[in-house]
């Protein structure tokens, strides 16, 4: 597995412990398909990653109340639905179809010329969230009306009718362009900044670039204080030759771990940072979700790579 040495996040402050990266290793098969969904349904590849991670938390703060019995999966998927429509809220987004009644299964079927798989991923932003969830989970994960009711608290005639309303709206209206987060000059000198220092190894110098509080989140792996965690070691202990690059991930700002090929660099994961001020307060690393680059729409990098 391409990864950092777990060890070093285990005995550390703020590791995650553990008993919880096991519950990870048995439910790894399932963690591609969990971001795909999370990641559609909140637009982001990045934002959806940190939504499975809450997700997988909470599962894993409920494992003594799960029926062994009942297949895991569904589970999961309901938990992490569930904390992808909290994103949304929060993120303000509103609704009717999240309290519309359920409409009868006698419904009208819906019947428009739309290729389904990866074009219906990047097109359901534009749905509600329940339409989003439903199209989803049908058209792209196979559910069953039955098995979608269960998971988005509605009942096979109110899945069947938002199925039909998503259609209906994804035959009838094109894809709204996404804006870019545009960054400002003091973001990519920063982030270059960044970039170049962490590439030479040159992690004092990365450090005076942070504040003295400054966050670290990797993934899967550690929450808690930069100055806490080995986290520059453990780039160097990686098992495979990589370097960073600024760059875009769907339009945001971001950094982008690159793997070598054969033959080229190719983009691995991205790291987020949060700059105040010309500091960066917060890292959040992705380098142990190697699925997250390639559910995205778009990658780009800054310059010749």
């Amino acid at each position: 597995m391409n990864s950092m040495n777990n060890i070093q996040y285990v005995d550390g402050s703020g590791p995650f412990e553990a008993r919880y990266l096991a519950f990870l290793e048995t439910i790894a098969t399932l963690r591609p398909s969990l971001h795909r969904y999370c990641a559609r349904m909140t637009g982001s590849v990045m934002d959806g990653e940190d939504v499975v991670q809450e997700a997988l938390f909470d599962a894993y703060r409920k494992l003594d109340k799960f029926d062994e019995s009942r297949p895991m999966k569904p589970w999961l998927f309901r938990i992490a639905h569930n904390r992808c429509i909290d994103f949304l809220r929060r993120r303000g987004v509103r609704h009717e179809a999240e309290v519309a009644a359920a409409v009868p299964d006698t419904t009208e079927s819906a019947k428009p010329a739309l290729d389904t798989g990866i074009a219906v991923e990047h097109l359901v932003l534009m749905l509600p969230p329940k339409e989003r969830a439903c199209l989803l989970l049908k058209d792209v994960f196979d559910y069953s009306l039955e098995e979608i009711a269960e998971l988005v608290d509605s009942t096979p005639g109110g899945v069947k009718a938002a199925l039909n309303r998503a259609r209906t709206k994804l035959a009838e209206s094109a894809l709204p362009a996404k804006s870019a987060q545009s960054a400002s000059p003091e973001l990519k000198q920063i982030m270059q900044l960044y970039v170049d220092r962490f590439n030479r190894h040159d992690w004092d110098g990365v450090r005076e670039l942070t504040s003295a509080d400054a966050r670290l989140r990797v993934a899967e792996r550690f929450a808690g204080n930069l100055v806490d965690p080995p986290y520059f070691s453990n780039y160097e202990r990686l098992p495979w030759p990589w370097k960073l690059a600024v760059g875009e991930v769907d339009g945001e700002p971001v950094v982008i771990i690159l793997q070598r090929g054969a033959d080229t660099w190719t983009p691995h994961s991205a790291i987020r940072l949060e700059v105040i001020d010309q500091r960066i307060e917060g890292i959040v690393d992705y380098v142990h979700c190697p699925w997250v680059i390639p559910a995205a729409a778009c990658v780009s990098l800054d310059g010749p790579s």
